[in-house]
């Protein structure tokens, strides 16, 4: 499609649709239609989502559909889904769905079936992480592994450190996780406090092998184990790769048949049901592992083949649009009541912002309109004691996606019906507020009431499974990358590069040699770093 989106008939459509409704309040939409609570929910992959808590309308649904469809949605799935290289401007294919595809399925990048591939690796990454697991494979000194270290950034990292987390409740007590990824020496130093080097596996996860931030980590990983244990060719017992570059991992000391590979139309941040997910295979096994993929796969599946009214993907993709677009909120909040997925917000903000937060279309023409929105939150009941406040009575509106599990992965009943109690109530306070009617009926008046007035009207979305399992992870991870690729498709910008991760990066490598060097050495960039720069060598010194 090459219409700019404001040009659409159906985008003037939803505009004028949005001058109508702007003004309607959801207790007004409810107390219209008493079964807006059944007929505004949709369920698929073992989750179940409750969008009836959302400034909208059926009317609003049909509209948004219909400018999916006329953006070419459907096709724009088939495309991904079949291989066709999306990614343009790297020239690529997006084929993360591969990943988790079933071993018959027939999915082709230039002529060739991926998926044998796909399959050959996972039974590999299977066989040696039941090694490790059953204390097979052993260290240097034959000890079997105790601690396993994840050593990467980006997703490299959230990815199997969000899942480790999600998925603790399946993990084998014998063996620890851990994650490193900052460059900051303090991330690296803190996990080398809680393990012991002729017990520790570390996991070097980078794709070219030649990530600043990893590598670097990953030589202090290897010096710190070399000084531990005193021998060189230790490196080979306690190193594993996942990369593509199989010259620089043998030039570092790990055994080439020990390296895990992936393919360049696997996305970093759509990587985690790759074998950049070996850290999370070791945890949970390879049993659980496949099961995740399995509630990927539930989700592609569904997404692929659902009517767009029925779809949670898109659905989510467009009440998000609308929100974002019309309403002009530039903001989500993501609150799992689920301390498992603490680190999901994290994730999400690599998988949307990374993916979506471009301003030159997919033509390298400069958007007209608002793209991807900033994504942030915290696990609740956290978050009801920090920002909540600004939820309920700021000045901002901030739609929220609430996530939620039926059944707890422990014996504590009590708190988990407390937990969810909170969840629901949540929604509906932000949903319907209370008014100052209510107040005086309660008993409360005068100059209080307004400081305990809650406008509501405040949108959200309830997303229920019955359990956090490898297999509902998965569903739910697959549920929020295509909600982001139907965003990116109607938004007409590429979700698949990261360009904007690159300036940074290239001016950091130039001014690394710089803050190390001479205090009067001439420096040549703005007048602000060249005297922070000048600043930070004299304090360096000074130690």
């Amino acid at each position: 499609m090459t219409d700019r989106l404001i040009d659409l008939p159906e985008w003037g459509a939803l505009c004028s649709h949005y001058d109508e409704l702007r003004d309607v309040e959801l207790r007004t939409l409810f107390s219209g239609d008493p079964r807006r609570g059944e007929t505004m929910a949709a369920e698929a992959a073992g989750l179940y989502l409750d969008y009836s808590k959302n400034r909208l309308t059926s009317e609003t649904i049909r509209l948004l559909v219909a400018l999916a469809e006329k953006c070419g949605l459907r096709q724009r799935i088939e495309s991904m889904f079949s291989g066709e290289k999306i990614n343009t401007t790297e020239d690529r294919a997006v084929l993360h769905t591969a990943l988790r595809a079933r071993a018959d399925a027939d999915v082709r990048v230039e002529g060739h079936n991926v998926v044998p591939d796909v399959h050959a690796e996972l039974d590999r990454m299977a066989t040696f992480a039941t090694r490790v697991r059953d204390g097979v494979w052993r260290g240097a000194t034959g000890e079997p592994i105790r601690f396993v270290v994840n050593i990467g950034i980006g997703g490299s990292d959230l990815g199997p450190a969000m899942a480790t987390e999600a998925l603790r409740a399946y993990s084998l007590d014998s063996i620890e996780s851990f994650f490193v990824s900052n460059i900051d020496g303090a991330d690296f130093t803190d996990v080398a406090d809680q393990i012991e080097a002729e017990r520790t596996l570390f996991v070097i996860c980078s794709k070219t092998f030649g990530t600043l931030e990893t590598l670097t980590n990953a030589r202090t990983a290897r010096s710190w184990l070399v000084s531990q244990l005193g021998d060189e060719a230790a490196v080979s017992k306690h190193f594993v790769a996942v990369s593509t570059n199989r010259e620089k991992v043998s030039a570092f000391g790990i055994d080439p048949d020990n390296m895990f590979g992936f393919w360049d139309w696997v996305g970093g941040r759509y990587s985690l049901p790759s074998a950049v997910g070996l850290s999370l295979m070791l945890s949970i096994g390879a049993d659980a592992f496949r099961e995740m993929l399995a509630g990927f796969r539930d989700m592609d599946d569904h997404f692929r083949e659902a009517p767009f009214e029925r779809n949670l993907p898109v659905l989510l993709g467009l009440i998000g649009l609308w929100y974002n677009n019309f309403h002009g909120f530039e903001t989500m909040a993501v609150l799992p009541y689920c301390q498992e997925l603490s680190r999901f917000g994290d994730y999400l903000q690599q998988l949307d912002m990374e993916s979506n937060g471009k301003r030159v279309s997919l033509s390298g023409a400069e958007i007209e309109w608002q793209s991807g929105p900033i994504v942030w939150g915290q696990p609740g009941t956290n978050g009801q004691h920090a920002f909540y406040q600004l939820l309920h009575q700021g000045t901002k509106i901030v739609p929220a996606d609430f996530i939620g599990f039926s059944r707890p992965n422990h014996d504590l009943l009590e708190h988990h019906d407390l937990l969810m109690a909170n969840m629901l109530a949540q929604a509906g306070a932000l949903a319907f507020g209370r008014t100052s009617d209510e107040l005086r009926a309660a008993g409360v008046g005068g100059a209080l009431a307004p400081h305990r007035t809650f406008p509501g009207n405040r949108p959200s979305n309830v997303i229920l499974g019955e359990e956090l399992t490898p297999r509902s992870l998965g569903s739910l991870v697959a549920l929020y990358e295509h909600k982001v690729f139907v965003q990116g498709s109607l938004w007409q910008v590429n979700s698949f590069d990261q360009w904007g991760v690159e300036l940074g990066k290239e001016l950091a490598g130039r001014i690394a040699g710089e803050v190390s060097g001479n205090p009067d050495d001439s420096l040549e960039h703005d007048s602000s770093t060249n005297r922070l720069i000048a600043r930070y060598k004299r304090g360096r010194r000074s130690q």
